[in-house]
This record gives structure tokens, sequence and C-alpha cells, in this order.
């Protein structure tokens, strides 16, 4: 049982992601990575727009309001570590500006993203 739990709970997680990579398509923005994985953390998405790089984390729950309160300071240190790792290994896009954004995502509801979300 904790397995389908499991997997289902990876299911929605990517569809969140989908979803969050084409409203950012749509807003102009190239997807330079999806689940970008280092040994310090995971990135969602990693897109970029003009001059600006972003991080993206992207939140699935019940309610915008529970997705907003669901990240938190340590998750945001290591969104931030890895996204250093990331440019570390991508150094052609070590001079644009960096950002951090979440994109809010629940039921029946359209939606949010939230640029500079959180700062370094």
């Amino acid at each position: 049982m904790a397995r389908q739990s499991r997997e289902y709970a990876h299911r929605k997680g990517h569809w969140a992601e989908t979803i969050a990579g084409l409203l950012l398509q749509a807003k102009g923005y190239r997807i330079l990575a999806r689940r970008y994985r280092s040994p310090v953390g995971e990135i969602d998405l990693i897109a970029r727009r003009r001059r600006r790089l972003t991080f993206v984390e992207v939140k699935l729950r019940a309610t915008i309001d529970d997705a907003a309160w669901s990240v938190s300071a340590r998750q945001q240190s290591r969104i931030i570590r890895a996204a250093e790792h990331w440019v570390s290994r991508n150094a052609q896009h070590a001079a644009l500006d960096i950002a951090f954004d979440v994109i809010l995502l629940a039921p029946w509801t359209a939606p949010r993203h939230l640029r500079d979300a959180f700062r370094v």
C-alpha cells in the first residue's frame, strides 16, 4: 500500500511540474532542466527568460494557501544550494540574474506564479 501511495504522489508531482512548465513557457520562459538533482538538493524546474535565470519550486496541495505554506526555510536553503551547484556546472549562465520562484497549484484553482518568492 505504501508503494502505491508513493507512486501516486510521484505521478501527481510529475503532472504538477508539467503544468508549471507549460505555464512558464506560455510566459516566454525556456525550460533548461526538469527535476535537477544534485548532492545537496533537488530543483523542480530551471528556466530562463531573457537575462533572468529562474529556479522554480512547484507545490501541489489541496489549497493554494496550503501550497504556499509548504515551502519551508529549510527547503529554500536546499534549493539555493542546489542552484549554486547547477550554476557551477553551467558557467555559461553564471552572469544572468538569478531568481527563486514558486508555482502553486491546487485542484480547481488557476496556478499561481510567485516571482522572487525567496532570496539568497
